[in-house]
């Protein structure tokens, strides 16, 4: 058995002490990030989180915690920590240097805390207790890299959403006639969020007729010709019509290919012939 509570009292009797002895070896000059930061604001909040983080380590030793309170505390705190701000602008190497750190820290205490005691302990012991101190640092490791891994999908899932939305805008050129200038490559994804952000901004702005210009997108595939297409009749299901400018003669040969007609589209070879035609209709 590991636990023992005399050594989890030594610990946590020593939890702030490790926090300062740590942010002081701290090597700053080294560092990016939040280990990097003179904001005192953000030195208190990094020291806050190593002691709370201490607090419940060292409960590993404490007998009257379980081994599911234990990992049920650390889970809370990583959850928290991991998707702190400064956090997530911090190289995630550098983190893991820290907890490293950490563990040695804790190495270096059992150690003192033997030569220290009144007691004798086996090696047996002495090396179970340093066992448990490194298989649950990579509990922490592995649960802070995973926790923060997910942090950062969904914070560039997001940050991509909106690559979409602004790669895809539409311009408001009149009262009832917008544009949608299309640019760079087009794969199926950015596709359907087109669809989905020029229905939604056409009702929005209350477009009667869209131009949608593709003189900037250099490769389009025959699912992402359909899908642009689609797009076209979709408006004119809910009363926009839509002129075509700029198409490629690789993108007008994709159309044709997989059976798109064009009878009941208008179709010009420039946004400037597209305007020029709709100011002569009015």
């Amino acid at each position: 058995m590991h636990r023992n509570n005399q050594l989890y009292h030594f610990l946590l009797e020593r939890a702030r002490l490790l926090t300062e002895q740590w942010y002081e070896a701290l090597d700053k000059n080294d560092s990016s990030g939040i280990y990097a930061s003179d904001d005192p604001k953000v030195v208190e909040m990094v020291k806050k989180q190593n002691y709370e983080f201490h607090v419940r380590f060292c409960r590993v030793f404490d007998e009257s915690c379980s081994e599911a309170e234990f990992l049920s505390s650390f889970d809370e705190w990583i959850c928290k920590t991991s998707g702190e701000q400064e956090r997530q602008r911090t190289p995630i190497h550098l983190i893991l240097r820290e907890f490293f750190n950490n563990q040695a820290q804790y190495l270096d205490y059992v150690k003192e805390f033997v030569e220290a005691s009144q007691e004798t302990y086996s090696l047996e012991t002495i090396n179970r207790w340093n066992r448990k101190i490194i298989d649950n640092f990579t509990y922490v490791i592995l649960a802070f890299t995973e926790q923060s891994y997910k942090y950062a999908e969904e914070r560039l899932a997001a940050q991509k959403e909106m690559i979409h939305e602004l790669s895809s805008p539409v311009i408001s050129l009149s009262e009832d006639l917008a544009l949608l200038p299309l640019v760079g490559d087009i794969d199926t994804d950015r596709a359907q969020k087109v669809m989905e952000n020029t229905l939604q901004q056409c009702s929005i702005q209350q477009v009667k007729h869209l131009l949608i210009d593709l003189s900037s997108v250099l490769v389009i595939d025959t699912m992402v010709a359909h899908q642009i297409f689609q797009l076209i009749k979709a408006l004119k299901l809910i009363g926009i019509t839509c002129t075509l400018s700029g198409i490629r003669p690789e993108i007008a040969q994709t159309a044709i290919q997989i059976g798109i007609n064009f009878n009941d589209l208008s179709v010009v070879s420039s946004i400037h012939q597209a305007l020029a035609e709709r100011h002569l209709l009015q």
